[in-house]
């Protein structure tokens, strides 16, 4: 069974993790550096986003 394939672009990741303020580590030590907390707020803000939307159509 290989790795699953994430569902956000790179950019898109990155562009999150810089409006929440850990870009800098992301930068530093990759994705396996960031706390499970700043995942959660990553995911929670993409879900925020993608309702808003769905809102406008």
């Amino acid at each position: 069974m290989g790795r699953r394939r994430g569902v956000m672009s790179e950019h898109f990741k990155e562009e999150l993790a810089k409006e929440l303020g850990f870009y800098n580590k992301v930068q530093q030590d990759g994705w396996g550096g960031i706390t499970s907390k700043d995942a959660g707020n990553m995911v929670k803000r993409a879900v925020q986003i993608a309702q808003g939307k769905l809102k406008q159509n």
